[in-house]
């Protein structure tokens, strides 16, 4: 193993972390870009006024909160061969069921960010003219995401990590090529470079949140 960083197996392990490295970030990248607006629709249902909408939106978002994101990971792929006799591509699978479980997560932010809002300030909007859409578009969410900046950044860190549980239904993700690997090295050092690659991403997601909270500071 003491010369693995001078013949062809480190050249060999290189490529498969960028390859397996590609699809976390790819896992990680589509997540986000779904997730962020499905939170939106389900948190408008949770603060529905109509009480059926409100309570069926509840229950699903205690549903999803309330058991693993791995569970959840295998219904969404092995649910439809069961139900409608048809396969799903595993990284099809793994999407949908990130973006359900993190939109959820996310939701429950955007709840209690729109629910941190004075009153007054909606009374104050609809003294001025305001309409509804206007109050909230225009008064309502620039607070609202000035207040849920940590809170997302902690969630999007968290799912940097969770890429990873996508290999319980097969997908050759970073970890799980760590884990090939280092089995077919024997050899923890594999798995350090997953660790590192993983502290890499998670940096830059933060680094990125922090530039975003101080471009916002301006916004008391």
């Amino acid at each position: 193993m003491g010369n693995l960083f001078f013949d062809n197996n480190f050249l060999k392990l290189i490529g498969i972390f960028l390859r397996s490295t590609g699809v976390s970030a790819a896992v990680f990248f589509l997540t986000l870009i779904f997730a962020v607006p499905l939170a939106l629709i389900i948190c408008c249902g949770r603060l529905s006024k109509f009480v059926l909408i409100s309570k069926i939106t509840n229950a699903f978002l205690l549903i999803i909160r309330g058991t693993p994101l791995m569970l959840q990971l295998i219904f969404v792929y092995f649910a439809p061969a069961y139900i409608f006799k048809a396969s799903l591509d595993r990284f099809v699978a793994a999407i949908i069921a990130m973006v359900i479980n993190y939109a959820c997560y996310f939701a429950e932010i955007y709840r209690g960010g729109i629910q941190s809002i004075p009153v007054g300030q909606y009374e104050a909007a609809k003294v001025l003219g305001f309409t509804k859409w206007q109050t909230f578009f225009r008064i309502v969410i620039p607070q609202v995401i000035k207040k849920i900046i940590p809170a997302m950044g902690n969630e999007v860190i968290t799912l940097v990590k969770d890429t990873a549980l996508v290999q319980v239904i097969g997908v050759a993700e970073l970890f799980h090529a760590a884990q090939t690997q280092s089995g077919r090295l024997v050899s923890v050092l594999p798995l350090f470079f997953a660790g590192l690659i993983y502290f890499i991403m998670n940096y830059i997601v933060s680094k990125t949140f922090d530039t975003v909270e101080k471009k916002l500071a301006y916004y008391k």
